[in-house]
């Protein structure tokens, strides 16, 4: 009961601290977390602790499910190489790093443990990611790459946990089979998640109701993160697998679904989010307190990982991004000055937040793995030092580095998705068979409001506004039953280039909803 108390408060919190971290425009999670931190430390607090073998299944599927709604198969195959050098490379070479300086400072550790703790603090967190830098004008080409690597390097860092623990608990090597160990799991992992999105598929084809289908969203993600665990696949593969195919799955007729899905989503990924920072912060107390004096001998040791974490993510990102080479989607950094490769070099580098899984993995460690206790000082460190000190200070750091502004592209952008979205309406309005129903003068005016959707879409105008003289009420029926079609066939353009190289998700999506809004719109006119 205690438990269901918690949860409850920590929802309500979470509700109020993200109006204020609105209001001050400071990221919510992070005060989420800082507040429960706090509060675990009241007097009155009675222990509550979650097992960790529940916390990534918990809170990890409906936040990746979440941010990668956002992606596309057409973002995958352009940043393929940010995919690699950041989601897989980067977090090796960290565990890596960290492994080494740990194995040196600390001989109670064994080095597959000291592999171990690199692997727990490796994985930049894409829910920390997308809620701490989403919240203010981060440059879409950072927030892509950010997103990007996000959705995949836990599922790195967990193959060297587990091939580490287990090497750790038998006496064993960590070796290259973490390599193949890797790749088997991703691809199990792929076939699956395209499994679960057709199943996903097939029961929205089954059931009527609109909320059951929305509902089934969120079923999907823990049904293929927990079933590809058992087989020993990727469960963040599986997950991210599904929720990018259920995406282009997506359907021009589903407006009022798609709508729904996107408001439901919103609320979950809220509320989820706040939920896991809260328990974050409980579970930093409670690691603080068990170790009591420990901790101060542990200070140079930690001090040094926690500066190797930032360090190495600080070189890599420099030698991407400061070379003067072309990353695939990230940007043409050849058309910047150096100034401005240095400014995206440091925001990068200090959007590295480690968060959900680096809590969970150091807490499933077994008791039995020498050095445990160090460990779980060392990720509460590192959480702290690249979670909360970011978090409260991004803000400054983008108002003090004042990026180049990429935003004017990305509404580029989206006014050239528009009015891709236009020609395919005027198109259907040209061929639909209800023209020859029509006054000439209101076919007229439909052609005239479709050659100004591009503009339109521009802004959040969510009414269609098409009024009509007592004499016409008789064609409003055929009008609209063109309108739709136009709105039907602009939709399906819009939707046919998720899939296109090159064309930003979130473009699609921002044209798709002001569509989506419009067609429910004309539908609510004719009920």
């Amino acid at each position: 009961m205690e438990f269901v108390v918690l949860l409850i408060a920590l929802m309500f919190g979470t509700v109020l601290l993200a109006g204020i971290g609105e209001r001050i425009r400071l990221p919510y999670p992070v005060l989420v977390l800082i507040a429960a931190a706090a509060a675990a430390w009241l007097p009155f607090m009675p222990e509550l602790h979650i097992e960790p073998d529940l916390i990534l299944p918990l809170f990890l599927p409906p936040l990746l499910f979440a941010v990668a709604q956002r992606s596309s198969w057409g973002v995958f195959r352009l940043r393929w190489k940010t995919l690699v050098l950041m989601a897989v490379l980067l977090v090796a070479l960290t565990a890596l790093a960290v492994a080494g300086v740990a194995w040196y400072l600390m001989p109670v550790l064994s080095f597959p443990a000291a592999i171990a703790l690199g692997a727990i603090v490796a994985p930049p967190d894409p829910v920390a990611v997308e809620a701490v830098a989403g919240k203010v004008r981060m440059p879409r080409r950072l927030m892509t790459m950010l997103q990007t690597e996000g959705l995949f390097n836990d599922a790195m860092a967990i193959v060297i946990f587990q091939t580490a623990v287990s090497a750790a608990l038998s006496g064993g090597e960590v070796g290259w089979s973490l390599v193949p160990a890797f790749l088997a799991g991703a691809a199990g992992a792929v076939i699956l998640g395209f499994l679960m999105a057709w199943l996903v598929g097939a029961i929205n084809h089954i059931v009527p109701n609109r909320v059951a289908r929305t509902a089934i969203t969120l079923v999907g993600p823990y049904a293929v993160f927990m079933l590809a665990e058992q087989l020993h696949f990727s469960g963040v593969v599986a997950v991210v697998v599904t929720a990018v195919e259920l995406v282009r799955r997506d359907r021009p007729q589903d407006s009022q679904e798609r709508l729904t899905r996107a408001s439901f989503w919103e609320v979950v990924e809220l509320i989820t989010t706040g939920v896991a920072f809260g328990l974050v912060g409980i579970e930093m107390r409670y690691v603080i307190e068990d170790e009591g004096a420990n901790l101060f001998g542990w200070i140079p040791a930690i001090l040094a990982i926690c500066v190797v974490v930032v360090l190495v993510r600080l070189l890599w990102v420099g030698a991407l991004l400061g070379g003067g080479r072309r990353v695939e989607g990230v940007a043409d950094v050849r058309r910047s000055s150096a100034t401005s490769r240095l400014k995206d070099i440091v925001l990068v580098t200090w959007c590295g937040m480690r968060g959900l899984a680096t809590l969970a993995l150091a807490l499933a460690l077994p008791t039995a793995v020498p050095g445990r206790n160090f460990m779980l000082a060392t990720a509460c460190a590192v959480l702290f030092v690249t979670l909360v000190i970011p978090g409260l200070t991004l803000p400054a750091l983008m108002r003090i580095l004042k990026p180049e502004d990429d935003h004017v592209l990305v509404e580029s952008e989206e006014r050239q998705i528009a009015l891709r979205a236009e020609r395919a309406a005027a198109t259907a309005i040209q061929s639909s068979a209800h023209i020859a129903e029509l006054d000439p003068e209101l076919v007229e005016r439909a052609r005239r409001r479709i050659s100004g959707l591009h503009s339109l879409l521009e802004h959040d105008d969510d009414v269609v506004d098409e009024t009509y003289e007592a004499k016409q009420r008789a064609q409003v029926h055929a009008i609209e039953a063109m309108l739709r079609e136009a709105l039907a066939a602009a939709r399906r353009e819009v939707l046919s280039m998720r899939a296109e190289r090159g064309v930003d998700p979130e473009a699609v999506n921002a044209v798709l909803r002001r569509l989506d809004l419009r067609t429910v719109s004309l539908d609510g006119q004719q009920h």
